[in-house]
C-alpha cells in the first residue's frame, strides 16, 4: 500500500467533507484534528472546495487533506495546486487514473464491478474506492469481488455510519471506510464544531473498539 493508503488504514475512517463556504475550513480542520482524525476528503462538488483544501493544507500541515468527487484532469491540477495529497473519484475514469499515476499522485478510483477492479490491477493499483457502498452490495459484494483479486483492498464510501462501521472494518479486504456522519453539512453550516469534534472522537474510539 502507498503511504496515503497506509495512513487511511491507520485511521480506519476518512471523513468525507462537503464545504459550501471556505470560512468553515479552518474550524472544521481543527475539530477533526482535535477529535483524533487529522485527515479529510474534501469533495469537489462545491465552489468552496479548492480554497478549503488550500486553507486546511496551509493551516494544518499535519493533516492528510485530499480531494474527492474529482471528475476532470483540470480538477486534479487545481486540487493538487491547492495542496491536496490524494485524489478520489466516484467512478473509474481511465484518463484521470492514468494522469494521476503519471504525476505520482495517489489516486483512489471508484470500482464496483470486477471489470473496473481489473482495470485498476492492470495499472498497478492495490487500493481502490468502493462507491456507493451500501447501494452496490456492501461487504458481501466486496468479499465476492476480492476473491479473484487477492491483492486489492477497498475503501467503501456511501451509506456507512457508526451503526454499520463494524461490519465493514471487520472485513480484511477493507483498509478504511469513507464516512460523512461525523461531518454532516447541517452541523458545519450551524457552526457546531464542538459537536463535530465529539462525534469524530466517538468514531476514533469505535475504530479502536472494533480493532480490539
Amino acid at each position: 500500500m502507498n503511504t496515503v493508503a497506509e495512513q487511511f488504514a491507520k485511521y480506519g475512517v476518512v471523513p468525507v467533507v462537503v464545504l459550501n463556504d471556505a470560512k468553515d475550513a479552518a474550524p472544521l480542520a481543527d475539530a477533526l484534528c482535535e477529535g483524533g482524525l487529522p485527515c479529510a476528503e474534501v469533495t469537489f462538488r462545491t465552489d468552496a472546495a479548492e480554497e478549503s483544501i488550500r486553507i486546511m493544507s496551509e493551516k494544518y500541515p499535519e493533516m492528510l487533506v485530499g480531494a474527492g468527487t474529482v471528475l476532470t484532469i483540470d480538477q486534479v491540477d487545481r486540487a493538487v495546486a491547492a495542496g491536496a495529497k490524494f485524489i478520489v473519484s466516484p467512478g473509474f475514469d481511465p484518463e484521470i487514473v492514468d494522469y494521476c499515476i503519471s504525476k505520482d499522485i495517489p489516486v483512489f478510483p471508484g470500482c464496483i464491478t470486477p471489470s473496473e477492479v481489473a482495470q485498476a490491477v492492470k495499472r498497478g493499483l492495490k487500493t481502490v474506492k468502493f462507491f456507493p457502498a451500501e447501494q452496490a452490495g456492501g461487504v458481501a459484494m466486496i468479499k465476492a469481488m476480492a476473491a479473484p483479486y487477492t491483492m486489492v483492498k477497498f475503501m467503501p464510501t456511501g451509506g456507512i455510519n457508526a451503526k454499520n462501521l463494524k461490519e465493514y472494518l471487520s472485513c480484511d479486504k477493507i483498509f478504511a471506510c469513507g464516512g460523512s456522519w461525523m461531518v454532516k453539512g447541517d452541523l458545519v453550516k450551524a457552526g457546531e464544531f464542538d459537536k463535530i469534534k465529539a462525534m469524530t472522537k466517538e468514531a476514533v474510539d469505535l475504530v479502536a473498539e472494533i480493532r480490539g
